[in-house]
């Protein structure tokens, strides 16, 4: 545009007076605020400013008023909407900590809804009208499942581990195997932890040797406890020894000093009764000799997030005296979840058909193909690029049982050269693929595999589900003469996508 007509575009330029007296922007700031919807308008006409500068804006600047309320509107629901939303997790990682972990059951959805509504009977003792403690909501189911005399809950297991060691190693020594000196994700490391407790770390034995000696050595005067973390996501194998729980558990009575086990993800039932690998359980390891034990309830527990400390009443006694107990407790809506799940694991029978987590880990493999070929049946010409079946190998996720996979099937997608106008290879496209089913109403995550989108299907349980958040991407119907998994026509999926997603609300999650 030459020099003359821009200036003249730019003396068009809508006032932000008339665009807010627009019927349109009203009714956005009755409903949004406007303060909101002012500086959205703001912004979209330093937008039409700054592409008039460069050149960039053919359309007529009479339209001006119109593409600054449209792009002052969109803004706002941008703003507006949620970042927190459902997605469709066919990463082929059952517990994704990215992706929010365990999905809890019902019973628990709707515990949680009722004590969002409502006020409870948190810290009050009904039958007395005292205040309480909160942790009696779940102190007994949790002592009865896992043979502990008591138990109480914080925010996560980090704060559980946190907390115990807080409580009784502060400015004190706890000794640990070096092969049990963790990292899990997001860069948390033990021994920075123990160093946050106020504790001092004492390695003992090696990395993939330790003994009952090694610790007996290492207990003295400042000892404040000792320490034994289950691996639970790598795996040391070959020339390896660890002592013999019950020795240890003796030795440290023997000494004085309390044994904390951190189980890591933990879970409260024999896997193995399901045909998953075993996972030792808080039962377990009390039996053996353990005085206290950490646990995860957002993992193979398969309830919100929650880090559980159970053993001995005095120890637990002691943990909640801390004062470091308050700014870790967890409030009203985790502990009804909490309170909702637990009672299922007194009928193991029904626990794969209630939690989300176990049945999605045991369903079979040709159930899933079964469902991968009914979704790549219905898709196949609809797809700009190949659709194929393909085997896939789930992972359980969050640390828990790390070499341990689950065969699988899924769809793979490898978007044809149509797609992008030609311009990207065929690992970026797929790429560019994975971004524009992230960018859906409701976003499919995947994985990319030698330059397709893998959707492993593990966790899909109706097919409709996937169907329907694809439908952005795909034709309404199939090219005369397609068949599955043939391309055709050069529909591109990005901006199909795009412009589907702008502005639309996030649906419920599936079920």
């Amino acid at each position: 545009m030459p020099g003359g007509e821009v200036g003249g575009a730019f003396a068009r330029l809508p006032a932000v007076d008339r665009v807010l007296r627009r019927p349109d922007i009203e009714r956005c700031a009755r409903e949004h605020g406007r303060e909101l919807v002012l500086e959205a308008v703001r912004g979209a006409i330093d937008d039409l400013r700054a592409a008039l500068r460069r050149g960039d804006l053919e359309s007529s600047p009479d339209k001006a008023e119109d593409l600054v309320a449209g792009t002052a509107l969109e803004r706002v629901r941008a703003a507006a909407e949620p970042s927190l939303r459902p997605v469709l997790n066919l990463t082929g990682t059952v517990l994704h900590t990215n992706l929010g972990r365990a999905e809890l059951p019902e019973v628990a959805v709707e515990a949680m809804a009722a004590a969002a509504r409502s006020a409870m009977n948190l810290e009050l003792d009904l039958a007395t009208g005292r205040r309480g403690e909160r942790d009696t909501h779940v102190e007994g189911w949790l002592a009865r499942l896992t043979g502990a005399q008591a138990a109480t809950v914080v925010n996560n297991n980090a704060a559980a581990v946190l907390l115990v060691l807080n409580t009784f190693a502060l400015d004190r020594e706890v000794p640990v195997s070096r092969g049990e000196l963790i990292e899990i994700g997001g860069s948390f490391r033990l021994p920075e932890i123990m160093r946050r407790a106020g504790c001092r770390l004492v390695e003992v034995g090696t990395t993939n040797r330790t003994h009952l000696d090694d610790f007996a050595r290492a207990i003295g005067e400042r000892t404040g406890a000792v320490m034994t973390v289950h691996t639970s996501n790598y795996v040391v194998e070959g020339f390896t020894a660890a002592p013999d729980p019950a020795r240890l558990g003796a030795l440290a009575r023997e000494r004085g000093v309390p044994w904390i086990h951190d189980l890591g993800s933990g879970t409260l039932v024999d896997l193995e009764r399901f045909g998953l690998p075993h996972e030792p359980t808080p039962r377990e390891a009390l039996a053996n000799g353990a005085d206290l034990v950490t646990f995860s309830g957002d993992k193979l527990l398969g309830g919100p997030q929650s880090g559980i400390v159970a053993g001995r009443a005095d120890l637990v006694s002691e943990v909640r005296r801390n004062p470091m107990k308050r700014a870790l407790r967890v409030d009203k809506l985790t502990l009804a979840a909490l309170g909702a799940l637990l009672p299922l694991y007194a009928n193991p029978e029904r626990l794969v058909r209630e939690i989300p987590a176990l049945r999605r880990l045991v369903r079979p493999a040709a159930e899933i193909r079964a469902s991968a070929e009914r979704v790549a049946a219905k898709i196949g010409g609809r797809f700009d690029g190949r659709v194929e079946v393909v085997e896939c190998a789930s992972r359980i996720g969050s640390g828990a049982l790390p070499v341990d996979t689950r065969p699988s099937a899924g769809i793979a997608l490898r978007p044809g050269a149509a797609a992008t106008g030609g311009r990207s290879s065929g690992g970026r496209r797929g790429e560019e693929l994975a971004a524009a089913l992230r960018a859906l109403p409701l976003p499919v995550v995947g994985r990319i595999r030698e330059g397709a989108l893998v959707l492993d299907l593990r966790c899909l349980e109706r097919d409709a589900d996937l169907l329907e958040a694809l439908a952005p991407i795909l034709r309404d119907t199939p090219p005369v003469g397609s068949r599955g998994g043939e391309a055709g026509g050069n529909r591109g999926y990005g901006a199909r996508s795009a412009g589907r997603a702008a502005g639309a609300s996030a649906r419920p999650p599936p079920r």
